[in-house]
């Protein structure tokens, strides 16, 4: 399964949402410590009342993490899960279902779907 192309396709979109984000979100971490740690004057400037820009910095790493958690679970809806689909159809031999076409270099995703097959119970006229 690994070394099949789907399975391929799924690495190569989890990297290239992963990895870019993570170095993003650490190189901005990494500005607020050092900018705590060497830039006490800026860090400590007051903007309003007694609510300065280490705390606003501090406060804006919560609410970035929580906007990448939300960017992850559409970029997952949108590209990994029909990828992942693919990669279980072709290991279950293709039964019913949604197949995830993925064509890396336009960026775009389109789902082609079976023909479905009726439950047992639509058969059954239950």
């Amino acid at each position: 399964m690994r070394q099949s192309p789907e399975f391929e396709r799924l690495r190569l979109a989890f990297r290239r949402f992963v990895f870019p984000m993570t170095v993003a979100f650490l190189i901005w971490y990494l500005l607020y410590v050092v900018l705590s740690a060497y830039a006490r004057g800026f860090m400590g400037h007051k903007l309003f009342g007694e609510i300065n820009v280490a705390l606003v910095f501090g406060l804006l790493q919560f609410v970035s993490t929580f906007l990448i958690a939300w960017l992850y679970e559409r970029y997952a809806r949108g590209t990994l899960e029909p990828l992942a689909s693919s990669v279980r159809d072709t290991r279950t031999g293709g039964g019913a279902g949604a197949t995830a076409v993925k064509d890396l270099k336009k960026g775009e995703t389109k789902t082609e779907t079976k023909s479905e097959t009726k439950s047992e119970s639509e058969e059954d006229g239950a």
